[in-house]
């Protein structure tokens, strides 16, 4: 066969027909040691997914992303839109961190850990197995259509339930457990908005799981592309061993082990497991999610005809070639150096995060003017935003003895994790002002206590 021809399967993907419709992937059930792994990290995952909206440290949630209100809490500390640096440093570790680690392992993050393949391999999934029976029931069923329309009922019955359950716990990451409960307690017309939210992240899940499914990962999903360029030879993953398996042929329990085939037996049961419908001994492919479910069936055929296990295994290019164990690279050590920088970089900006910041500028419009006393006045803007978890009140300090401040209307209170504005005039001599403009800082004091320095610009004419 010629080369061209060995890599025609990488022309089309495996769940599209030539003509451009849907092929449905049924999937045999797989059973074995890694499946009963990923079965416990999923119910663990799915377990901190459920529980982690009702951790509270303090008064505030372990985790929110208000993207409505701009407040974000992780670990319990409020984050506002001005601390978008850090923000931005998260953002880098995150997708450097990506690059390193599927580097090194692969999509083990898809296999094992991606919400996608632990709702519908741990949940769905199953759930399918257990109403409409296994792969071959489910394709027969569906040719024929006989007699199976209540079980179809029932399962999407069960879908939209869990789909509705999933909404409801992806929505409280956004708004807070206690708003979501506002909700169920009270009248649809009490929030209409949070229903609707509610509603749109339910019909989602549900059309996720229902019918685009396995396509998530190979259409929607830009993580498979993006494996051809971060993975290498040195990366590990689930890969078939064809120095081994190769040439495949049709061998029994009792064949002499001088047989000149190769282990593998062209059962395609690997291929049967597959979720997504691909061919693990074709070598990689944008589409395997590095599930596991090909070892353990393999691993079983290997074990009924006494053969060694690991023909499909998690192993790199170059370790099938030249049977070495895995090592460090260049490549591998770079990343982690850049890696570590960036968390030396995220952790000083955490430290040195200001539990109050104060922005002043002038009101835009109003200029300079003399007061009857002869004194120049500027008037100003403040907007004071409170990260910590007490109320403060603030006495505003200017660097100059002879300047005075007089805030308009109340003292300058402002509220745990609240934003506060307020107005004052600055007053200056104006034999003091050497210049038109001159610069002038002020220290937030509370309790005697410095808070925060700002600064801003004091005009005269």
């Amino acid at each position: 066969m010629k080369e061209t021809d060995k890599e025609s399967f990488r022309d089309s993907l495996t769940t599209v027909g030539s003509q451009g419709n849907r092929l449905w992937v049924y999937a045999k059930e797989p059973k074995g040691f890694f499946t009963n792994r990923r079965t416990f990290v999923s119910l663990l995952l799915i377990l901190v997914f459920f529980i982690t909206p009702f951790i509270k440290i303090g008064t505030k949630p372990l985790f929110l992303f208000n993207i409505f209100e701009r407040k974000f809490i992780v670990f319990g500390v409020l984050f506002w839109p001005q601390d978008f640096h850090i923000f931005l440093f998260i953002t880098l570790i995150f997708f450097v961190f990506i690059v390193l680690f599927t580097a090194v392992f692969g999509r083990i993050f898809c296999g094992w850990i991606c919400p996608q393949t632990i709702f519908m391999e741990s949940v769905f999934r199953k759930i399918e197995y257990w109403i409409e029976g296994d792969f071959h029931t489910q394709q027969k069923n569906d040719q024929h259509k006989d007699g199976i329309a209540y079980k179809k009922i029932l399962k999407y019955i069960v879908f939209a339930i869990i789909s509705f359950l999933i909404g409801n716990l992806a929505m409280s990451y956004l708004v807070g457990i206690d708003k979501l409960s506002f909700l169920i307690t009270h009248p649809i017309a009490a929030n209409k908005g949070l229903f609707v939210g509610v509603v749109i992240f339910s019909a989602l899940f549900f059309f996720v799981f229902t019918w685009l499914r396995e396509q998530a990962c190979t259409i929607v999903c830009p993580y498979g592309r993006l494996q051809g360029v971060l993975q290498t030879n040195e990366t590990l993953g689930v890969v078939y061993d064809f120095i081994r398996g190769e040439p495949r042929g049709k061998i029994s329990k009792n064949m002499p082990t001088t047989t000149t085939l190769g282990d593998c037996i062209d059962c395609k049961i690997c291929v049967q497991v597959c979720p997504t419908g691909i061919d693990i001994r074709n070598g990689s492919q944008l589409e395997c999610t590095n599930c596991t479910a090909c070892i353990d069936a393999c691993d079983t055929v290997m074990s009924q005809i006494n053969r060694p296990l690991g023909l499909i295994r998690y192993d790199s290019a170059n370790g099938i070639l030249t049977k070495k164990t895995w090592s460090l690279t260049p490549r591998v050590v770079a990343y982690s150096a850049v890696l570590v920088g960036l968390c030396m970089v995220l952790a000083y900006s955490l430290v040195s995060r200001k539990e109050i910041e104060a922005y002043i500028k002038r009101v835009p419009g109003t200029l300079a003017q003399t007061n009857t006393n002869g004194n120049i006045t500027n008037l100003y803007n403040i907007q004071l935003i409170n990260k910590s978890s007490r109320n403060l009140k603030l006495v505003l300090v200017p660097n100059k003895s002879y300047a005075k401040v007089k805030i308009v209307g109340d003292l300058l209170m402002v509220n745990h994790e609240e934003i506060t504005e307020a107005v004052f005039f600055l007053e200056i001599p104006r034999d003091k002002l050497k210049e038109n403009k001159q610069e002038i800082m002020f220290k937030l004091m509370s309790d005697n206590e410095e808070i925060a320095q700002v600064k801003t610009n004091f005009f005269s004419f």
